[in-house]
């Protein structure tokens, strides 16, 4: 009697905690619905002329006239591939770069150095673009420390902002430079819970630091590149619009100019709201498809699932 009554009482905290956790997520639900959800209304504009005047019920409807409009500019199969490209490089060495780093910095044995280096290297992550684009044009002007040190060793200036042939290298480096000290956290934690009695047989067994690395710290880190890998998928459209917004202009438009930089323009700029919302509601279809793609990938390859 005395069991059956101390488990009805574990059931009824159990379900009072449960509760208390239902109403702590009540507010962000709320907000996710109203930010997220009901603004999901508005793709019916690609499917309208939209007149702001005469708003969603009164615009005249024209069916997919704006996905053919679209497909038929000569720019969306450029912002397209702009879009694709540089995702797909920034991906690429922003896994590169902080798996690297955190190899090497775990090799490092002075811990009063390790922490000042990720302490700096953290900082650029929680500076907006905002800024560090003002930093990146200063740098890069004509006149700049870049083109003063070009310039020390006998080369001539760049305009690496206005010319085709760099601006997606800025870029790419940019976002590296700017991420990579953050997104060493994921591969730093992975490395401390590597067993270090792995370590010290191998030591033991007369392996030097080079074939530790090679054959212990590499392997072990591999789920969680393939994780990662994998998961960065659905981000393949998703090439940085507040970067780009703040470093780009019209000469660098045939390297530079993104799907979100090109609906901004589209919608805000030349007041096609049709158009953009059809070339929106695209990009965010395949990054759904792209997105479950990835997490299928994930479950395979990396034993990851959130269902």
């Amino acid at each position: 009697m005395k069991s059956n009554f101390r488990m009805g009482g574990d059931v009824m905290r159990n379900r009072a905690f449960i509760r208390n956790y239902h109403i702590m997520l009540m507010p962000g639900i709320a907000l996710l619905f109203v930010f997220s959800v009901i603004p999901m209304f508005g793709i019916v504009i690609a499917f309208q002329d939209f007149q702001p005047t005469l708003g969603i019920f009164r615009s005249e409807w024209v069916g997919w006239e704006n996905f053919e409009y679209m497909f038929a500019l000569p720019d969306s199969r450029v912002v397209f591939v702009n879009t694709i490209i540089i995702a797909s490089l920034k991906i690429v060495f922003g896994m590169a770069v902080p798996f690297t780093f955190a190899l090497l910095l775990h090799e490092v044995i002075n811990m009063k150095f390790k922490r000042i280096v990720q302490t700096i290297v953290y900082l650029p992550h929680f500076m907006s673009w905002v800024i560090l684009s003002g930093i990146m044009i200063n740098l890069l002007s004509l006149d700049g420390v870049v083109n003063q040190a070009v310039h020390l060793f006998g080369g001539e200036p760049i305009m690496f902002l206005q010319s085709n042939s760099w601006f997606r290298g800025v870029l790419v480096a940019s976002d590296v430079w700017k991420e990579f000290g953050f997104n060493t956290i994921i591969y730093v934690a992975a490395l401390t819970s590597i067993n270090t009695n792995l370590y010290e047989a191998a030591a033991i067994d007369g392996a030097s630091r080079f074939q530790r690395l090679l054959y212990i710290t590499i392997p072990s880190l591999l789920p969680t590149v393939i994780l990662l890998a994998t998961l960065s998928l659905g981000n393949v459209l998703n090439a940085g619009f507040e970067q780009i917004l703040n470093l780009y202009n019209p000469i660098v438009y045939q390297t530079g100019d993104i799907i979100d930089t090109y609906v901004y323009r589209a919608g805000l700029q030349e007041i096609q709201y049709g158009l953009a919302t059809a070339v929106g509601l695209l990009k965010s279809i395949v990054s759904f498809l792209l997105i479950a793609v990835s997490y299928v990938l994930a479950a395979r390859f990396a034993n990851y699932r959130i269902f």
